[in-house]
């Protein structure tokens, strides 16, 4: 792909040396359309065509060396962190259809640090990438602006939080995925239910909360504040929850942990108390990751589809790369509760 530098405030006088971000600006389209133009590549529609290359011819443009010269398409793959099984499903979804489609995929991490997204964006500008797909991270507001002039695609999977008003999001039913796991343990005769909550500041853990607490409200249960204790997604908190959980005067007999890998960290504790799932204790995750069939018990959960997430990602990405709109600027995929071994009615 052309690499290109930040064009000058006014059009260009023909014969000058004229950036690839003048020839979008002028085209009205984003720079990684004017690439693909230049590159010879077939996915841009004949009337955008027709437009760029009289621009490009009228101003003399001349695609400038690349190191690689294949002018293939390239996209960026953002999350805040990487160690997650979670995460795992997701570049599974995006590299399938990036693969069936011809479009190499760049994987990195910012770690909510500001100087680590900085220097993802002087590596987005040098490579000159078709769009950019964030998974649950933010961005600053002047790096976003920055994707912005860039002409980049940005579409955001499961926001961290409100997301910027011009960027397409995918996520999933969080908030009937968290009802129905409450919903299952109180259908099973379960009354003390208590949360593994996730962070706070993710939409996502706040969606599973508000229907952990609309499940509870509708049998006629309010929300005890001492069976809601705090995680942050990863085994340890679900150890820790758990633990906290058991010390209480009186113990849950049910656990919604608002991740499958909270969920484990869960089991891991019951069992050096002595404790069984779900005998002594009911279970249930979220996500449905591929390891929990083979927990112990195998887990009931709330299969998200993650997966399923990044395919339509990437399909969301490329449909504005080539100038075109989603369907709809928010998408939630449906929830599903899989029931497995680690819950069981309340025993007598």
């Amino acid at each position: 792909m052309a690499t290109h530098e930040v064009g000058t405030d006014g059009p260009a006088a023909p014969g000058s040396r004229v950036t690839i971000t003048e020839i979008a600006r002028q085209a009205g389209v984003s720079v990684p359309t004017v690439s693909r133009v230049v590159n010879g590549r077939s996915d841009v529609s004949p009337k955008t065509r027709a437009r760029v290359e009289e621009l490009l011819q009228r101003y003399g443009y001349r695609k400038r060396p690349t190191s690689s010269g294949t002018g293939a398409a390239l996209l960026d793959l953002v999350f805040n962190d990487l160690d997650s099984p979670w995460a795992v499903e997701i570049i599974r979804g995006v590299e399938e259809v990036a693969h069936a489609t011809g479009v190499g995929t760049v994987v990195s991490a910012i770690h909510g640090r500001s100087g680590d997204a900085r220097e993802w964006m002087r590596n987005l500008r040098a490579r000159a990438s078709d769009g950019v797909i964030l998974v649950t991270s933010d961005l600053e507001p002047v790096l976003h602006e920055e994707l912005r002039i860039l002409g980049v695609p940005l579409v955001v999977v499961d926001p961290a939080g409100s997301p910027a008003l011009d960027a397409p999001t995918i996520g999933a039913a969080n908030w009937s995925g968290g009802m129905a796991a409450t919903e299952h343990l109180l259908s099973l005769g379960h009354r003390r239910i208590a949360l593994i909550a996730g962070p706070p500041r993710l939409l996502c853990s706040r969606a599973r909360f508000d229907g952990y607490r609309a499940a509870l409200e509708g049998a006629g249960l309010a929300v005890e504040d001492s069976l809601v204790v705090p995680g942050d997604f990863h085994p340890e908190s679900g150890f820790d929850g758990c633990n906290a959980l058991l010390d209480l005067p009186e113990p849950p007999t049910a656990i919604f942990a608002a991740s499958d890998q909270m969920a484990l960290g869960a089991i891991e504790a019951l069992r050096r108390r002595g404790l069984r799932v779900p005998e002594d204790m009911s279970l249930v995750g979220f996500d449905d990751l591929p390891e929990v069939r083979w927990s112990a018990p195998p887990l009931t959960t709330v299969r998200q589809p993650l997966a399923e997430m990044g395919k339509l990602a990437v399909r969301t990405v490329l449909r504005l790369a080539r100038d075109e709109q989603p369907d709809s600027p928010r998408v939630e995929l449906g929830t599903e509760l899989v029931v497995r071994a680690s819950t069981a009615p309340l025993a007598p």
